[in-house]
């Protein structure tokens, strides 16, 4: 695989604050790459750096063999960046937002096709205000895809879900990916990136403290002794969840 984004020393600074101190790193193409973190640790700031939505101080970006510097245009073309709720305008419903974004970009769609992607066709009428958590997830990166990007950004995209809404984003995503497009994911369920990712970077302080598979800094951690006080069981209780309840959506 050949690496489709390339960040080198990227800092970036709020007056005496450093928010991102001289990260560096790759994202390889065709693969899901995790930014984890806690609150603070600069992730968002890094993605939004990338995605041209925030200035760096210094260091360099290229997507996709661009440089942020000298084309941030041309990268805007290649990527798609999960919206927040407060993206869609309140009075379309889903069909028309689609080709609200559709128009923004310049890109021929058929709502409808993209909407049974993401197994939404049966609310294709309906307004964004009108779905649930799970739904409004679904959608929203729906309209990552909208472009045709080569990378798409989500942001913590299954926080607040219910078990069956978590693990059938967790088959969008991977279908999404299996598609040949990139995916890069922060969230703060580590059994979620443990699942999903390839690999991820764990950030810390603005810095980057390590990066690998999710199997291999497991390997690594339980190599210098580390040992869990309760026997590990090859079952969780959400699987128990997903066992009793089954994995259909269950949504209004």
């Amino acid at each position: 695989m050949q690496p489709i984004i390339r960040v080198q020393e990227l800092t970036k600074k709020y007056g005496d604050f450093t928010a991102v101190s001289n990260l560096s790193f790759e994202v390889m193409e065709g693969e899901i790459f995790g930014l984890l973190g806690p609150n603070g640790a600069g992730k968002s700031t890094t993605l939004e750096i990338i995605e041209t939505l925030r200035d760096k101080t210094s260091g360099k970006v290229w997507v996709k063999g661009i440089d942020l510097d000298d084309n941030p245009n041309a990268i805007k073309k290649l990527i798609g960046v999960q919206l927040q709720s407060s993206g869609y305008y309140p009075h379309l419903n889903l069909v028309e937002l689609i080709e609200l974004f559709a128009g923004l970009y310049n890109q021929p769609v058929e709502p409808l096709a993209l909407l049974d992607k993401v197994q939404l066709r049966d609310k294709a009428k309906a307004k964004f205000k009108e779905l649930s958590g799970g739904q409004k997830q679904r959608f929203s990166i729906a309209t990552t895809l909208i472009n045709k990007p080569s990378i798409i950004f989500l942001d913590e995209p299954t926080t607040g879900l219910d078990p069956q809404a978590r693990r059938n984003l967790w088959d969008l995503i991977r279908d999404i990916r299996n598609t040949g497009t990139t995916v890069i994911i922060t969230t703060h369920y580590m059994d979620e990136a443990e699942i999903l990712c390839d690999r991820v970077a764990i950030v810390d302080a603005g810095k980057i403290i390590a990066i690998a598979s999710p199997d291999q800094l497991i390997d690594e951690l339980v190599s210098r002794g580390f040992e869990r006080p309760k026997e590990v069981k090859k079952a969780n209780l959400e699987d128990v969840f997903i066992d009793l309840t089954g994995k259909t959506l269950r949504e209004e």
